[in-house]
C-alpha cells in the first residue's frame, strides 16, 4: 500500500508582555513575543487520509547581546528554549496499515517507534526479569498482565532517545487501565492517532494475507501477489487468518478501543477510509 506523509509548520506572532524594556534612547527594538507554532502533520494512503493540527508556544528571546546605550556595562543575555518534542499515540486494527504509518511517521519526524509487542518478545528473549515473569503466562497461553507490560513501556519511553526525540506509541495501551497507568507515570500524548477502515475492507485484506516461509515477505493474493510460481506455490496463511476469528479479533479491538478513547478524546485524530 503507498503512502505519502506530508508536514508544515506556520509560526504565528502570539501577543504576550515583553521580557525587558529598552531605553528609549536605544536605536533598534525586536520583538521578544513568543511566537506559537502550528504544526499540519498529513498522511494519505489508497485507503485513508489524515490531517493533524498541533499547536505550541516557541519561547524566542531577546538578541544575545542587547547593550544598553546608557549602560556600556550592562547586558540582556538570553536563549531561546527547545520546544517539547512531539508525543503520538496510534491505534488501528489489524490490516489496518497501522505497519505502514508508523514506518513513514517515524522516518519522516525522527521519533522513537515504541511497539509494545516488539518491546515484549525482546524482553523475553534477552531473560530479563520482566521477560521471565512475561513468558510464565505466554507458554500457559494466558494474557499478560497489566503491570509487566506498563513497566516495559515505561522503562523503554524514559530512555534518552525517546527523551529527546519523541515518540510514537504504536497500539498501546490498549485499556482504560492501561491507560491510566501511563498518565500516573507521566506519560500523556499530544495526539491519538485512530486508523479507521470498514470492517469489510479489512476483512479482505487480512483472509488474503500469505507469508513466504524462506524470505518472511508478506504477500497479499489480491493486492500484492508473489512474483513467481515457484513462491507462491509455498506460501502459508496464519491459523488466525480466517473470517471467523480476524471478525473476533475485531470485535475485541473495537470493545478495546472505545475505552482508551475516552481517556484521549481531547487530542484524537480519526483517519477515515475514503
Amino acid at each position: 500500500m503507498a503512502c505519502i506523509v506530508n508536514f508544515s509548520a506556520i509560526t504565528q506572532p502570539k501577543p504576550q508582555p515583553c521580557f525587558a524594556s529598552l531605553p528609549a534612547s536605544t536605536s533598534s527594538h525586536r520583538s521578544n513575543s513568543p511566537k506559537l507554532q502550528t504544526s499540519y502533520l498529513s498522511f494519505a494512503s489508497n485507503n485513508s487520509r489524515i490531517s493533524l493540527r498541533y499547536d505550541r508556544t516557541l519561547a524566542v528571546s531577546p538578541p544575545r547581546e542587547t547593550l544598553l546605550s546608557k549602560a556600556p556595562n550592562f547586558m540582556i543575555v538570553a536563549a531561546a528554549k527547545k520546544p517539547e518534542p512531539l508525543k503520538i499515540m496510534i491505534s488501528g486494527a489489524p490490516a489496518s496499515g497501522k505497519g505502514t504509518q508508523c514506518e513513514l511517521i517515524t522516518q519522516k519526524y525522527g521519533l522513537v517507534h515504541v511497539a509494545a509487542g516488539d518491546l515484549l518478545r525482546a524482553e523475553v528473549a534477552a531473560g530479563s526479569e520482566n521477560g521471565r515473569r512475561a513468558k510464565q503466562f505466554m507458554e500457559k497461553g494466558q494474557l499478560v498482565p497489566d503491570e509487566i507490560v506498563v513497566m516495559m513501556v515505561k522503562e523503554r519511553l524514559l530512555r534518552p532517545d525517546a527523551h529527546k526525540n519523541g515518540w510514537l506509541l504504536d497500539g498501546y495501551p490498549r485499556s482504560s487501565s492501561q491507560a491510566t497507568a501511563l498518565k500516573e507515570f507521566g506519560f500523556e500524548p499530544d495526539l491519538f492517532i485512530l486508523l479507521d477502515v470498514a470492517e469489510d475492507t479489512l476483512v479482505e485484506r487480512v483472509v488474503g494475507r500469505r507469508l513466504d516461509p524462506v524470505t518472511g515477505k508478506i504477500y497479499h493474493l489480491k493486492y500484492s501477489p508473489p512474483e513467481t510460481e515457484e513462491i507462491a506455490a509455498r506460501l502459508t496463511q496464519r491459523f488466525d487468518d480466517t473470517e471467523e476469528k480476524v471478525k473476533l479479533r475485531l470485535c475485541t479491538h473495537h470493545q478495546n478501543v472505545e475505552a482508551v478513547l475516552s481517556m484521549y478524546k481531547d487530542i484524537t485524530v480519526k483517519a477515515c477510509q475514503w
